[in-house]
């Protein structure tokens, strides 16, 4: 059984430039877990690379949603070919960008991107659970928890450590996507988690030993929706 993170394009690429220290150790922690016998799949964000387009794109011509959707796809696209060549051989050797459709490999490891406009990469890692029979996913933002309201701008803004997804759904990401939407899980991807019993753990990816902990099951920093 995989394991999917799905890995905001944040955690990868910052203000600064590549967070390597971040993406030595997630390279070091993933081929460790593997050799003990675990496979996981990554769906890869677009995150500041996307958004930096996005932006450029409204600065020059006036774009519709579903067209900054497709160059939002393009970022995800780039930085899944960066994670797989980090992987080299230990991953399946393309892209995955249709999550409906299971692919056969005797990779324990499964690079994914996005796919159609109209969501981000959260609606791709629910879509590759349903495919590949995975009732969680583990969701890698740039956040630790989530919370009842923006905590940069609010200083009562209160952390959320569980919920549900009617109430997540209702009082945090609400019904509709916009491109570009910097949500802790996205509105179309937290319907059909609904729908399909997901359980998501939001955590900080960069604090690696929190997420090594929520993949073996124990107590972590983090929101749990389900």
């Amino acid at each position: 059984m995989y394991k999917i993170l799905s890995v905001g394009g944040s955690t990868i690429i910052t203000a600064d430039g590549f967070s390597l220290d971040f993406l030595k150790k997630l390279k070091a922690m993933i081929i460790r877990r593997v050799k003990s016998g675990e496979k996981f799949i990554l769906v890869i964000g677009g995150g500041r690379t996307a958004r930096l387009y996005q932006d450029g794109a409204k600065r020059i011509t006036k774009l519709t949603n579903k067209q900054l959707d497709e160059i939002g796809i393009y970022a995800t696209v780039l930085n899944a070919q960066f994670v797989r060549f980090m992987f080299g051989d230990l991953a399946h050797n393309e892209i995955i960008s249709n999550p409906t459709k299971k692919i056969k490999t005797n990779k324990s490891i499964i690079i994914a991107s996005g796919w159609k406009p109209g969501c981000s990469t959260d609606y791709d890692a629910v879509l590759m659970a349903k495919t590949y029979g995975v009732k969680e996913i583990f969701n890698l933002s740039n956040i630790e928890y989530v919370y009842d309201k923006d905590p940069v701008k609010f200083s009562d803004a209160r952390k959320i450590e569980e919920t549900d997804w009617k109430t997540f759904i209702k009082e945090i990401v609400g019904n509709k996507w916009v491109a570009g939407k910097n949500a802790p899980f996205d509105p179309v991807a937290s319907r059909e988690a609904q729908k399909l019993g997901l359980r998501v753990s939001i955590l900080k990816g960069s604090n690696l030993i929190e997420v090594e902990k929520a993949l073996s099951g124990k107590k972590f920093k983090g929101t749990v929706i389900e």
